[in-house]
């Protein structure tokens, strides 16, 4: 008995929810691949890439799927790494369950934003990486008083910032997608709590749920409208 229990301890801190989706999109690079190459317009399409004009027309998953995919060899690879040394860190804080919630509602959240600021196609985990970036942020706001944490936060701060000031400057990159997000994910880091660490305000919860939760169906409806 005292075997199994810390079998599963160790089970339950390693991060299998980030390995998980690493996976999982690399599997999908390697079928978008094999179809005819991850950066053929048709493929991205054909996979589920975020194309506002078929959202409007009903494909609503189009704002969940692009989370997968990726646009050639370096985006996917740059993303993986970004995932895997972050993810690991959100995992260890939030736990599994969490931590899988705020990735997807945050990659959901960026796309959505980028269905309603920006015409073009996209595709990639990076705004449910940005959401990690906001829990990061939520983690600093919420136990500034944690040294150790503090300091995490400052320098994802910096992270961040040299993240925006480097998608400012390059053509093509989905900066309302971006920022949409880091958003999302520092509102529903909010909403899930993060009882690993410490309780965060019933109040502060409340308002970041109201507020994710408005700001989403917003930005949908707007989107649609266009």
């Amino acid at each position: 008995m005292t075997q199994l229990k810390y079998r599963l301890s160790r089970l339950n801190q390693y991060p299998f929810m980030t390995v998980g989706l690493i996976v999982i999109m690399v599997l999908v690079y390697g079928a978008m691949t094999l179809a005819g190459g991850s950066t053929n317009v048709n493929v991205l399409i054909t996979f589920g890439a975020k194309v506002n004009v078929l959202i409007q027309q009903g494909e609503w998953w189009r704002l969940f799927t692009p989370i997968f995919l990726h646009i050639g060899f370096t985006h996917i690879l740059m993303n993986m790494i970004t995932l895997y040394f972050v993810g690991i860190q959100i995992e260890a804080a939030f736990g599994h369950t969490r931590f899988l919630t705020m990735f997807l509602i945050a990659g959901i959240g960026g796309n959505v934003a980028s269905f309603c600021f920006s015409d073009s196609l996209s595709a990639g985990a990076s705004t449910a990486i940005f959401g990690l970036f906001g829990a990061f942020l939520m983690l600093g706001e919420s136990f500034w008083q944690n040294p150790v944490i503090r300091q995490i936060a400052r320098t994802f701060m910096a992270f961040i910032i040299m993240n925006l000031a480097f998608d400012i400057f390059t053509p093509g990159i989905d900066m309302a997608g971006h920022l949409g997000g880091l958003i999302v994910g520092f509102l529903v880091a909010y909403t899930v709590g993060v009882p690993r660490i410490g309780k965060v305000s019933v109040i502060k919860r409340i308002v970041a749920t109201i507020v994710l939760i408005v700001g989403l169906v917003w930005l949908y409806l707007h989107g649609m409208a266009q």
